[in-house]
């Protein structure tokens, strides 16, 4: 997304806040297969890092992050600030991950 800026941040070093255009979120709900967990289950007796969740969760994180980006510019938006993520089970094996922050328009000073 080379157009919109993102940070963390409340604000954006270089640019001036000019219009709040508002809160924008995007939304992954995924879940684990049960071949990934009969692999995972080898990887947790083993130890160390899971990779098949650590891909699951990349791949979440970054679906909802488009999503966010793209609600930011249909809003009129070239930047988001605040931006955080959250994610919570909301079923066994099923996991939410949510990209939010406040999508803005931002000048150059």
């Amino acid at each position: 997304h080379p157009t919109m800026l993102v940070t963390t941040a409340n604000d954006l070093a270089g640019y001036r806040i000019v219009r709040h255009v508002g809160v924008v979120r995007g939304l992954s709900v995924r879940s684990r297969n049960v071949v990934s967990n009969i692999g995972a289950m080898f990887q947790i007796l083993r130890g160390g890092n899971i990779s098949v969740y650590t891909q699951l969760a990349e791949t979440t994180r970054q679906e909802a992050f488009d999503l966010l980006v793209q609600h930011a510019e249909e809003a009129g938006a070239n930047a988001i600030v605040a931006m955080r993520y959250d994610a919570n089970e909301i079923a066994a094996a099923v996991t939410e991950v949510i990209a939010y922050g406040t999508a803005v328009v931002v000048e150059p000073v």
